[in-house]
């Protein structure tokens, strides 16, 4: 799977008690992103419990204003939400929750809440990483992915390489729709070297923001 985003100051079980509860009746708003996409998959709301419960067992866990109890998310449907760590905002009275889905988070069997099925704009790259580790796992005689996996580091990279250049060209005399074409090829085969490489997208975006910052 990809590698987590970089996140400053995650929440302990420490800081649980400075998180302003009292606000409304003891519950905050909890908004969960995927760790590897940011997609926003819901909103749920949490009490002290439920934020320690969460931080302690790693699964994402809500207080239910319907149940009226504790409820981690996939108890019953198996689709969990593994956590990646918590955030609070500056007022610490909402939670940001970055974590992973075993499955659809939504009720209606979407990945988010909020009717997309897909990571919009450029986070589809964290969605795209971890459908090539999955092809990756693939019968070689059923994926693409898996022959060029098989083949090794070396005929990726020359794979990379082609793609550049096909990029490149399209760039500089053919049209959009080439251009378009050609790039995704190559973010798709970049996509498998850093994969092969143990490493990720995030990892380059580091030094880019880095180079920002600087």
């Amino acid at each position: 799977m990809p590698e987590a985003h970089h996140i400053p100051n995650p929440l302990t079980k420490d800081d649980v008690a400075r998180i302003d509860f009292n606000k409304d009746g003891g519950l905050v708003p909890a908004v969960v992103q995927h760790a590897d996409t940011l997609q926003v998959l819901m909103l749920g709301y949490m009490n002290a419990e439920a934020l320690t419960k969460t931080l302690e067992d790693g699964l994402v866990t809500f207080w239910s204003r319907s149940k009226g109890r504790l409820w981690t998310k996939g108890e019953t449907s198996g689709d969990t939400l593994a956590l990646d760590c918590v955030l609070t905002d500056c007022d610490e009275d909402a939670l940001l929750v970055y974590a992973r889905p075993a499955g659809p988070t939504c009720h209606t069997k979407t990945t988010s809440c909020f009717g997309h099925e897909d990571a919009p704009g450029i986070g589809f790259m964290g969605e795209l990483a971890g459908v090539v580790a999955e092809r990756a796992k693939a019968d070689p005689a059923d994926s693409y992915t898996a022959r060029l996996m098989h083949k090794g580091i070396a005929k990726i990279a020359q794979k990379v390489g082609e793609e550049g250049l096909e990029t490149a060209l399209a760039g500089r005399a053919g049209d959009l729709d080439e251009l378009h074409n050609e790039a995704a090829d190559l973010l798709y085969h970049l996509s498998v070297l850093l994969m092969a490489r143990e490493t990720s997208l995030d990892a380059v975006l580091d030094i880019l923001r880095e180079r920002h910052r600087g």
